[in-house]
């Protein structure tokens, strides 16, 4: 029998509630398998602020260097949010990427028909949509040399050659294993790095992946076609914070946040999943979380840290049997259909994965 270790890190608001949910459902999805997934729960963020003064203790970098994999539900929370405090739930989150060495976050963006209610977006902009986002994770502004006194401040956006090739690479692989194109996002008409950037990506698309289609579009103009021409997109690659913006806009092509699952990826196998959504503190305990990303990032954990295909494609499927059986929590309803909440949405893809299994 295979084993695998994963790390669960709850962190905060409505993360414990759908981590939980997709521990449940990957359990069950290797039902028959003969696969053991072994849990392991670790602090980060708030939370560990809370318990021991930082949020990200040298026991939860271990814990997730020592897994297969890392599952995180969310941090963050108003609690937390004084703007003088050195110490802040999210730096948990942008350290543990580094400890992994995670330089990629791959978001899926595929719409559901149920969903597409949720949408703002004409259902026939929606046909057809399939989009991978590949954001670069560990440079530009976010993590840049940062000032600040009463009168001016200032945050750095570096990048190196390196930094570039290699999620450029990742998101040209995947492209490679989809359609063949791919959308390079930048700011070329302004920023030296995004100059780089340009130029970096043209020629690690030219050298090494000819076969791969290359469209270059500025941030702004990537925006607006996102609302305006969806379907014409296969995968996105982009750097931090253009990721970071775009992946939130492109949650509305699915409906909600709360659909969308990610996955962050280095060099070796393991890799640290997450739903797209924050923490939520104002609907946190009340079993009303959407934990669909949640589950969908499962999805993805077992596909591609420890290779069961199988099981990916279990969760996958039960979660569009839930969603066209009307399993919908209060940020997918429209029309008047009853909100479910988080327990009986995961009572409802699990019940899925069982007749799946015995389909098998």
């Amino acid at each position: 029998m295979k084993e695998f270790q994963i790390t669960i890190l709850p962190g905060d608001g409505i993360g414990p509630e759908v981590a939980g949910a997709a521990a449940r459902v990957a359990e069950a999805a290797v039902d028959g398998l003969d696969v053991r997934l072994r849990f392991e729960t670790a602090l980060i963020g708030g939370a560990a602020i809370d318990a021991c003064g930082e949020p990200l203790p040298a026991e939860t970098v271990a814990a997730c260097q020592a897994a297969d994999a890392v599952f995180l539900g969310a941090v963050g929370g108003p609690k937390w949010d004084d703007p003088s405090s050195k110490v802040r739930p999210e730096q948990g989150l942008l350290g543990i990427r580094k400890a992994l060495g995670l330089f990629a976050n791959l978001r899926p963006v595929r719409p559901f028909p149920e969903t597409a209610a949720g949408s703002p977006l004409k259902p026939e902009l929606l046909e057809g949509v399939d989009i991978v986002f590949v954001r670069e994770l560990t440079g530009g502004i976010y993590f840049g040399e940062k000032t600040r006194d009463a009168d001016r401040a200032t945050d750095l956006c570096v990048y190196t050659v390196a930094e570039i090739e290699r999620v450029v690479r990742v998101a040209c692989e995947l492209a490679r294993s989809r359609k063949g194109r791919l959308t390079s996002v930048d700011k070329a008409n302004v920023l030296e790095t995004s100059r780089l950037w340009r130029s970096v990506s043209s020629r690690v698309v030219a050298e090494e992946f000819p076969d791969v289609q290359l469209e270059h579009l500025l941030v702004d103009a990537m925006a607006m076609h996102l609302l305006s021409r969806p379907a014409s997109f296969d995968v996105v690659v982009t750097e931090n914070m253009f990721g970071d913006i775009l992946t939130d806009e492109a949650s509305m092509l699915a409906g909600s946040l709360g659909l969308l699952p990610s996955a962050s990826l280095g060099a070796g196998g393991r890799g640290l999943f997450e739903p797209i959504h924050g923490s939520a503190p104002d609907i946190a305990g009340q079993d009303r979380a959407n934990p669909y990303g949640a589950i969908l990032s499962a999805a993805l954990m077992l596909r591609t840290s420890l290779g069961l295909e199988e099981a990916a494609q279990r969760i996958e499927s039960a979660v569009a049997a839930a969603l066209a059986d009307g399993v919908l929590t209060a940020d997918l309803c429209a029309g008047g259909r009853p909100a479910r909440g988080t327990r009986e949405v995961t009572d409802a893809v699990v019940e899925r994965l069982g007749v799946a299994a015995r389909r098998v």
